[in-house]
Formats: structure tokens, sequence, C-alpha cells
């Protein structure tokens, strides 16, 4: 390797050394940084062969951690994952849609805003977290649905 190329790669490992990066992000980063194209190009795939860089292992962690951390629905994920610079073919192999799985995520995430409260919510309430289900990528129908599965449990 050229002293430009092992230039880049210091700096690509310095960022991985802090978290998970996605291939996009990095070229992003190093590109910013002012390194020539060609070899931030020819970095970047020698990371990937040492496995240093892994789109489909980022996208399965942040797949997790979005939809148990933040309790997004499965098209809050894929939002959230195209953020991260992850591909779209990744994202399809890594996301399947699951209602059930969105049902069970709403529901977690509005029992965990009513135990800030205390109580089942009045109407202004409600359409606050309705709002913020809505901004998290879920679907009026499994908003409705989580609503009406708490009700009949309290």
């Amino acid at each position: 390797m050229k002293d430009s190329q092992n230039k880049i790669k210091q700096y690509a490992l310095k960022l991985l050394s802090y978290r998970a990066r996605s291939e996009k992000e990095l070229k992003e980063r190093l590109k910013n940084k002012g390194f020539p194209e060609n070899d931030i190009f020819t970095v970047t795939e020698h990371l990937k062969e040492l496995g240093f860089i892994n789109d489909n292992l980022l996208a399965e962690s942040l797949k997790r951690d979005a939809s148990e951390r933040k309790l997004l629905s499965s098209d809050g994920i894929k939002k959230y994952l195209l953020q991260k610079g992850i591909p779209k073919n990744v994202i399809k192999s890594v996301c399947n849609g699951n209602d059930n799985e969105d049902l069970d995520n709403a529901i977690k995430y509005l029992l965990k805003k009513f135990r800030k409260s205390g109580f089942y919510p009045d109407e202004k309430t409600k359409k606050k977290l309705y709002n913020q289900l809505l901004r998290r990528g879920y679907s009026p129908d499994i908003i409705f649905k989580a609503f009406n599965k708490i009700k009949k449990e309290e």
C-alpha cells in the first residue's frame, strides 16, 4: 500500500474503532477529510476483505437496536437503515415486515409512555401518542389496534 493509502486506512480504522459504520458512511467521511477517491475505494475494498466493513452485519445490528430499543415499526426501521447508509438490497434482505411484531412494538411503546403518566391518557395525550407512533412508521390500523388492545386489558 502507498503512503497515502496507509493514512486513509489509519483514519478509517480510527473511525471504525468508535463504532461500526456502513461502507457508504465511511466513504463519505473519508471524502470529506479530503482523501482521493481512487485511494478511498482501494482502502474500503481492502477493509471489506478483512471484515472491518460488513453492511449485512451492521444492518442486522441496527435493525435489532431499532426494533428492541427504539421500538420502531418495520417501515421506521427501513428508513432508519437508509439514513445510516445501508444499501437498499441489504435492507430488503434484512427487513421482513411483520404486522404482529409491529403491533407488539406499538403496544410496548404505549405502555412505556403510560407508565410515565400512570394512567390511560385523555384525548389530547392520545392524539400526541398517535402522532408519535405515526412518525415512528406505524400504520393507523396498527396504532388503533394497539390502543384497543391496551384499553381492553385495563
